[in-house]
Parts: C-alpha cells; sequence; structure tokens
C-alpha cells in the first residue's frame, strides 16, 4: 500500500496537533475532573447509609431523699427533689433544682434550672445552655460564681445520648456544603502561600517525600512532647514561664497546622499527578487542588477521619520541626 506525500504529512501534522501543550492540558484537567467526581462518588455513598437517629432523652432521672455522693445523669436530664450534698452533673441534659445541692452544679450539652425554693450552695457551670433561676431573689451563696457558655446544646446533648456519632457524623446538604467550603479554603490558603513561599514549600515537599519516616517520627515525638509537656508546664511552673510555654505550643501547632497541610496537599497532589498523568509538568494549582480534595474528602468519611486528622498533625509537627534540616545531609555524611 502506497501513501502520497500529502497524506504522509497531514498524517504528521495531524500527530503533532494531538501533542499540542493545550490537548494535554485539557486531558490532564479531564482525568482531574474524572478523580473529583470519584471522590464525590464515595462521599455520596458513605451518606446513602441510614442516618443516626438520636434516642430520646426519656424521663428525667430524679432525686429524692438525701445522697452523700455526687449525683449525675448522662444521656437525660437530672432532677434533684430531694438533698445532694457533694453536687450534681448532668451531660446531655438539664439539672432541675428544686430541693437542695450543697455542692457545685454543673451541665453540659443542657441547662442548670433552679425552682422556687430550691437552692445551690456550691458555683454554676453550664455548657452549651443557659442558667434560669425561677424565683425572684436566688437562693445561693453569695459567694458562688456562675460560668455559662451558651451554644451548640443540641450538639452537645446529640453527642452524650450517642458518643459513636462524633466518629460517624450525620451526612447532610449542611455537611456537604461545609466540607465544599473547606476545600475552597484551603486551595485558596494554599496557593497564597505557594506563591508567596515558593521554596520553603518546595523544600517541604523534597523532605516529606524523601525522609516521610524519619519525619513521622519526629513528629510523633513532637507531639508527645508538646501534649503533656505543656499541661505539666501549666501545672507546676510559675504563672508567667507556664504562660509562655503554653503560648508557643500553640503558635507551633498553628504555624505547623498551615504550612503542614499546605506542604502534604502539595505533595499528595503531585504524587497523585505523576502516577495518574503523563505530561513533562506538572502543574502547581492542580497539585493543590488534588490533594486538597483527596485530604478534605478521606477526613470526611465516618469512623476513618480521627486517624486523618492524627496522621495529618503528626507529619505537620514533623515538617515544622525538622524545617532547618536539609534533605541530603545524610547522604553527604555518609561519603
Amino acid at each position: 500500500m502506497h501513501m502520497s506525500t500529502e497524506s504522509i504529512v497531514n498524517l504528521l501534522v495531524f500527530e503533532r496537533r494531538l501533542d499540542l501543550p493545550w490537548v494535554r492540558r485539557l486531558r490532564s484537567l479531564g482525568k482531574v475532573a474524572a478523580l473529583f467526581m470519584g471522590i464525590v462518588f464515595m462521599i455520596g455513598v458513605a451518606a446513602a447509609q441510614t442516618p443516626y437517629q438520636p434516642l430520646p432523652s426519656g424521663s428525667p432521672y430524679v432525686v429524692e431523699g438525701t445522697s452523700d455522693t455526687i449525683v449525675y445523669a448522662v444521656g437525660r436530664s437530672l432532677r434533684i427533689n430531694g438533698a445532694a450534698k457533694n453536687g450534681a452533673f448532668a451531660l446531655g441534659g438539664d439539672v432541675i433544682v428544686q430541693g437542695v445541692v450543697e455542692g457545685d452544679v454543673a451541665s453540659v450539652g443542657g441547662s442548670v434550672i433552679l425552682l422556687e425554693g430550691g437552692r445551690i450552695g456550691g458555683d454554676v457551670m453550664v455548657i452549651g445552655g443557659t442558667y434560669r433561676a425561677l424565683d425572684k431573689t436566688p437562693n445561693r451563696n453569695p459567694a458562688a460564681q456562675t460560668i455559662m457558655y451558651a451554644g451548640y446544646e443540641q450538639e452537645l446533648a446529640n453527642l452524650a445520648r450517642n458518643p459513636m456519632g462524633l466518629f460517624a457524623p450525620q451526612w447532610s446538604a449542611r455537611y456537604i456544603g461545609l466540607r465544599v467550603l473547606a476545600i475552597l479554603f484551603w486551595f485558596i490558603v494554599s496557593l497564597v502561600l505557594t506563591a508567596a513561599m515558593p521554596g520553603t514549600i518546595s523544600r517541604g515537599v523534597a523532605r516529606l517525600q524523601l525522609t516521610s519516616l524519619r519525619v513521622a517520627a519526629i513528629g510523633f515525638l513532637g507531639a508527645l512532647a508538646i501534649g503533656p509537656g505543656a499541661l505539666l508546664a501549666l501545672r507546676y511552673l510559675p504563672t508567667p514561664i507556664s504562660a509562655v510555654v503554653g503560648l508557643m505550643a500553640l503558635l507551633l501547632i498553628l504555624i505547623a497546622g498551615v504550612f503542614g497541610r499546605v506542604i502534604i496537599y502539595a505533595a499528595t497532589g503531585r504524587w497523585l499527578q505523576r502516577k495518574l498523568f503523563k505530561v513533562e509538568k506538572n502543574s502547581e494549582a492542580v497539585d493543590l487542588l488534588m490533594g486538597t480534595v483527596f485530604w478534605i474528602a478521606l477526613s470526611s468519611l465516618p469512623y476513618v477521619w480521627p486517624v486523618v486528622v492524627s496522621v495529618v498533625l503528626v507529619l505537620s509537627l514533623g515538617l515544622a520541626l525538622t524545617a532547618r534540616y536539609r534533605v541530603g545531609w545524610k547522604r553527604r555524611q555518609a561519603a
């Protein structure tokens, strides 16, 4: 079979046009879109699970007579008609005092209600609810304090009634919308930091790719040192020194959390683009987008997100603590 010169030229031109840069970019964007749709489909499959129905709070736990110990209720309200000498506590419900409580009263995910004729001798602490007294002049110790933080009452109550709900979040349009907003937020943050400090991000990506086990080990030891170390400093050191130590630990966690996330997203996106796409030069924007979508989607899966958050935190601390080390120091030392 013979082909004319014109046919051969047309064939060569056609093949070259298939290799044009914009064609390769279009293919890359198509694969990114396919990967994104796959992850969204995975989230949708997880969301198709039967949603958790909160357990009913039922009737409150009623205390009659006199109790010499701390009275408490978990997942429902606590009503005190008698006397509680050592305080009362409710997790996921209200504390209703009609009798006498000599000690402190606390409620997480509920409210503290002092009825007419009731008395609270200690402090009152409310997280997620309110404190209300029906008497015009509440029968309380004048030296007692009231600490109240209102907000997320229903969420804390549901968490107390079903602690496993923390590991299996309820899927809804609001939750998925927050996940999408998280992707957009971290993608923009990653773009800004990469444009502002490209050398720092590139060195962090190289360090994570070449010495990931060492970075993880140092980050794990750092997490162990920062957590108990900060608590011990706050307990045993003088107040000015403990405040400085706690502030420095918090600042390190915040900085490591931001820069570490960006480096992890960039490294993950670069690895995914290298495995899935065959292009001569990777796009930094595509790297960051793929890495952000991958980790945010992974951290949205039920029962998996605590492990994902722990891994990201440990790697972020490791990257922050090894920021001044060079990647190739071991090779030069061995040489």
